[in-house]
């Protein structure tokens, strides 16, 4: 049974208080930003893997969970822990104090497990240092990962449409990056590797959603007669014409993520959370962000190429 079959509505008109809502979330999410600028000296909050710490590797010979681990070090104020290796292994990134030693972090892990649970069945494995030019070097390769991609989007959606639909889209796709990550500033979710590929998933998930939209927009427009309908209501109707396909790849792709949300534990809540604003976010911007600037780009430089005329019949003798 296909949803939406006969869907009519009226997505374009709606246009102004999308941008209401838009404008007032990109509002909150900057001021956010720059609120954490004044009281964390940062526009969001840095992990280990970008400000630098220590890497501790500890391994237990009994039963031990990572949620074991991580109420042993404090719960929710617990420094990020993943499995690494065997079953009963794990790694803790922890942040260096000034004046610290990694001999000292790795000291005070061992000293604050063995005190919380009550035996000494484990040991440390290694530890390594992260230093913050590293963690400097990473930020800034994450960074141009995502100013890259934003050129090949445009690129290759300039190649493949028309220049003005390449701008729409990064016009959106700009407006789902600025809101993700007012979302993690206002919330201070710390900000780690697994965080920036699920920014980047973000984007590649956003764009798809758009690049689907605009081939059936650009579809109907080739067709005979387009040139002289109304552009608001051919929009309208490509949006309407995918609505069944956006909704139900967003409906699946935020079941599968509630249960990773649910059942995946803390290891991968931020990055679960941040998948799941990001295809909210994105499925959105594509009908009352991409859209609408894809119509207001044709209002000011045009709809593009001319309609082409059909070639006369040869005449016959």
């Amino acid at each position: 049974m296909r949803l939406f079959n006969e869907a009519h509505y009226h997505f374009i008109e709606a246009r102004k208080k999308a941008y209401v809502v838009s404008a007032a979330v990109l509002a909150v999410g900057i001021a956010a930003m720059l609120f954490n600028v004044v009281s964390l000296g940062s526009w969001q909050n840095y992990g280990v893997d970008f400000t630098g710490g220590s890497l501790v590797q500890v391994r237990f010979d009994d039963q031990t969970t990572d949620a074991d681990l991580r109420a042993a070090l404090g719960g929710a104020d617990a420094p990020p822990i993943t499995r690494f290796g065997e079953e009963h292994e794990f790694v803790i990134r922890a942040p260096l104090a000034e004046d610290a030693t990694m001999e000292d972090v790795a000291a005070a892990l061992e000293s604050q497990i063995e005190a919380a649970m009550g035996h000494e069945h484990f040991e440390v494995v290694r530890t390594e240092l992260v230093g913050a030019k590293v963690g400097g070097e990473l930020l800034q390769k994450a960074a141009m990962a995502i100013l890259f991609s934003f050129v090949l989007t445009l690129f290759y959606i300039a190649i493949r449409f028309e220049w003005r639909f390449g701008l729409a889209s990064v016009i959106a796709t700009f407006h789902d990056m600025i809101i993700t990550l007012g979302f993690l500033a206002l919330f201070r979710v710390e900000i780690a590797l697994p965080t920036v590929a699920a920014i980047l998933t973000i984007l590649g998930y956003s764009l798809n959603d758009t690049i689907v939209v605009f081939d059936r927009i650009r579809e109907n427009m080739h067709k005979k007669g387009a040139r002289k309908r109304d552009q608001v209501e051919l929009v309208n109707e490509s949006i309407n014409e995918t609505l069944p396909r956006t909704v139900l790849t967003s409906g699946t792709t935020l079941a599968v993520l509630m249960a990773l949300l649910i059942l995946g534990g803390a290891v991968i809540k931020d990055f679960t959370i941040v998948l799941i604003l990001g295809v909210i976010v994105g499925t959105y911007s594509s009908i009352f962000v991409a859209s609408p600037a894809l119509l207001e780009i044709q209002k000011r430089f045009g709809i593009g190429d001319k309609e082409k005329k059909p070639r006369p019949m040869p005449e016959t003798v």
